[in-house]
């Protein structure tokens, strides 16, 4: 396997070289950080790093891609972007994430032209194809390159390598941005975008490693790991949570006995399609 990954790696690396000069869009999460560190290790200074500030990420995530960019050397350019003025992102069709990637990477593309950079990369691996993931087709449009799917890197891969570069990220958890905590068809506002970040931070406090907090109207469906469920479920973890979410506004506070998984509504998209 060690083998297998270091071939990959070695492949990423001559993608990465092809490239004169590279924006990646940076996230802060395992995919798109470990990309930046490759990026700035081929290409040092001819690699910039572009995160969106926007209401669909909470805000210590734009925090953890400061530091991380930091630690990695690449220079970060911030972007600030008002998601909610996107029709489709608040109406949350099936296709909302197309409608969404398409206006971002936009606005990431327009940044990196004005750096004097014409390719921009994001961090798709191949584990992407196994999902409904309409922003893809936006990438394409756009001509976003994702050079880790090229190398034939899965998240598995990713998270060994990150480890080696001594990245912090190598275990943290996938992170979708919060739209995808609703229902397609329920409208998404900034306040409720916030009130689900604001019910996410607590778990992660409470120590929890893998969980979603899923919105369906004024009932939160908490997704979680095995290891979540020992810890939520003692007594005044539990009480913590029901009361700190109904403050928040939720008037049920439930529990997912399926677990958590990624893309959990994308299970209803035979229904509504």
């Amino acid at each position: 396997m060690i083998d297998s990954v270091t071939s990959k790696k070695e492949k990423l690396f001559r993608i990465l070289n092809s490239y004169n000069h590279l924006a990646v869009a940076f996230s802060g999460g395992v995919d798109s950080t470990y990309l930046a560190q490759a990026a700035f290790d081929v290409l040092g200074k001819k690699a910039i790093a572009i995160t969106v500030d926007s209401e669909a990420y909470p805000e210590e995530s734009i925090i953890q891609s400061r530091e991380l960019a930091k630690f990695i050397g690449i220079r970060l350019i911030e972007i600030k972007a008002d998601v909610t003025e996107i029709p489709q992102f608040c109406e949350n069709p099936p296709d909302r994430c197309y409608h969404c990637k398409k206006a971002l990477f936009n606005l990431m593309l327009t940044k990196a032209h004005d750096e004097g950079i014409d390719i921009i990369a994001d961090g798709t691996n191949i584990d992407d194809d196994d999902d409904y993931r309409p922003g893809h087709r936006a990438l394409q449009e756009l001509k976003v390159m994702s050079p880790l799917k090229e190398a034939a890197m899965t998240k598995d891969d990713i998270r060994l390598l990150s480890k080696d570069a001594g990245l912090a990220t190598w275990n943290h958890q996938s992170f979708a941005c919060l739209a995808s905590r609703f229902p397609y068809g329920d409208t998404i506002t900034t306040s409720l975008l916030k009130r689900t970040a604001d019910a996410e931070l607590l778990l992660k406090d409470l120590g929890l490693k893998r969980y979603r907090v899923r919105n369906h109207g004024d009932i939160a469906r908490i997704e979680l790991d095995d290891d979540g469920f020992g810890i939520i479920m003692q007594e005044n973890v539990k009480n913590r949570i029901s009361s700190h979410l109904k403050s928040l506004g939720y008037s049920y506070v439930t529990i997912d006995l399926d677990g958590y998984r990624t893309g959990s509504m994308n299970e209803t998209l035979e229904n509504i399609q």
